[in-house]
């Protein structure tokens, strides 16, 4: 659907039982996110996972205006939410009512119920391309901007395993005060191909994932799933995937990458999860 500049989409929640049974299309069509970046919109996905929305905003020469969506019957779009934007493009601009926030390559800014008034920007002709987590929040908190040295790093994994990253956690309770928002970002070595392996679910939270620095030439694999039961779908650079809480969420490409993960839920604990062995999954 269309409003102004802003494009969106509802996705609904899928039972486990039902999910066994969807072929290759059926999958794509309900987890995967194609196309989060076009010029001169704001593409959005509203889903019933915890009502969480992922999307992303490209703005041309003119200036991109965040509009309240149909389904959050509201006045303005943070009336009753929090946001996270990780830029992933060239250096741009995010106004925030009267304050504007310049944001370079993978940085970060979380925005606290209640703010309105914001606007995308790009900065000297330079394209930024602003990638947009969503979640209902109880609670303003301020709004902060969050640099690659304020996040909280993390080294995991090894070489020997495919599966050597860092973890930057960028908004999340560590660094600022969320209601339930929670991004960062993981990294992943040259010769390193797997993220979040050995797989987890955590029942008390949903998840997306949105892949990019993956060569156009390259291609990446998202497994999905409960850990007896999964199935994959092959996804492309800028593209995200939605993760239900019955889920793993894990990854492994022809290349390494970087990918930027989201959650919302009922915990705000980054360990709350419940892990599975790799020779355990089916």
């Amino acid at each position: 659907m269309t409003h102004m500049s802003t494009h969106y989409s509802v996705r609904y929640a899928v039972h486990p039982n039902d999910f066994v049974s969807y072929d290759t299309q059926k999958l794509r069509k309900e987890f995967l996110i194609e196309s989060l970046f076009e010029s001169g919109t704001i593409q959005l996905v509203y889903t019933h996972y915890d009502r969480y929305i992922v999307g992303g905003a490209m703005p041309s020469s003119e200036a991109l205006t965040l509009e309240a969506i149909d389904p959050l019957k509201a006045d303005i779009f943070l009336e009753r939410r929090e946001m996270g934007i990780i830029n992933v493009g060239e250096t741009g601009i995010v106004r925030v009512g009267d304050t504007e926030y310049e944001l370079g390559y993978k940085e970060a800014l979380y925005l606290g119920r209640g703010e309105q008034n914001i606007s995308f920007h790009q900065k000297d002709g330079k394209q930024p391309l602003f990638y947009i987590n969503s979640a209902p929040a109880h609670h303003a908190y301020p709004t902060q901007k969050v640099t690659q040295d304020e996040a909280e790093i993390v080294e995991l994994g090894s070489l020997e395993t495919s599966n050597r990253r860092t973890i930057r956690k960028l908004i999340v309770n560590s660094v600022v005060q969320t209601c339930q928002l929670q991004m960062g970002m993981t990294t992943l070595d040259t010769g390193s191909v797997w993220n979040t392996m050995p797989a987890h679910v955590h029942d008390r939270r949903m998840e997306a994932y949105f892949y990019f620095e993956l060569p156009e030439d390259q291609t990446l694999c998202h497994f999905l799933g409960q850990t007896h039961e999964t199935r994959h779908i092959w996804m492309q650079n800028n593209q995200a995937v939605l993760s239900p809480p019955w889920s793993i969420h894990s990854g492994s490409g022809t290349s390494n990458y970087t990918f930027i993960w989201g959650m919302a839920g009922e915990n705000l604990d980054y360990s709350d999860m419940d892990g599975c062995a790799p020779n355990q999954l089916r």
